[in-house]
């Protein structure tokens, strides 16, 4: 069972990446921000606007220590026919991870078993590999790469800033918050 605060469930998958079918393992991801990105699946519609969004802010993420693994329960070959058949999907650079059996996101409590496939759903993991985000849509609902960079930037400015919280709305360089019996009643 996924639970904030706590290890990230480990996984080892095929992926297609950078033109190769490689093996991926969550660990090797140790040190760096991780974003699972769940989907559905590749050829579909709200899934090529998110993957592409995410293909255009990932020099970005990397920059922010980051790395995004997308995660659908298609094959590993039925990403790179995605990718070389669509224009949006052929900006990807990151891991698109195959989890044709559900395992990876049974794990990650995702799976919709009567129809095989996974929810919308973001993950972002710590360099500790422990989770710190975990958000999950209705597959009809598509989601914010501009939110998902500022959850990002908030669990970061945490780590970093230890005793300091991020209120609603925070953005980088914005006020945050240092709790203590100060502030009771005075918000």
């Amino acid at each position: 069972m996924i639970k904030i605060n706590k290890e990230a469930p480990a996984f080892e998958t095929n992926a297609f990446h950078e033109g190769e079918i490689k093996k991926i393992r969550l660990g090797d991801y140790k040190g760096k921000w991780v974003i699972l990105f769940f989907y559905p699946a590749d050829f579909t519609f709200i899934c090529p606007t998110e993957i592409g969004d995410l293909a255009d802010n990932y020099e970005k993420i990397k920059g922010m220590n980051g790395e995004i693994l997308s995660v659908s329960t298609d094959t590993e070959f039925v990403h790179k026919a995605w990718h070389d058949s669509s224009e949006m999907i052929k900006k990807v650079k990151f891991p698109m991870i195959a989890d044709p059996t559900g395992n990876i996101c049974k794990a990650y409590e995702t799976y919709i078993n009567e129809e095989g496939l996974s929810l919308r759903a973001t993950v972002i993991i710590d360099p500790d590999g422990i989770v710190k985000t975990f958000e999950i849509h209705d597959n009809s609902i598509g989601r914010s790469t501009g939110e998902l960079i500022r959850k990002l930037e908030a669990a970061q400015f945490v780590r970093e800033n230890g005793g300091e919280v991020c209120p609603v709305n925070w953005k980088k360089g914005e006020k945050t918050l240092k709790p203590g019996l100060d502030l009771v009643g005075k918000i």
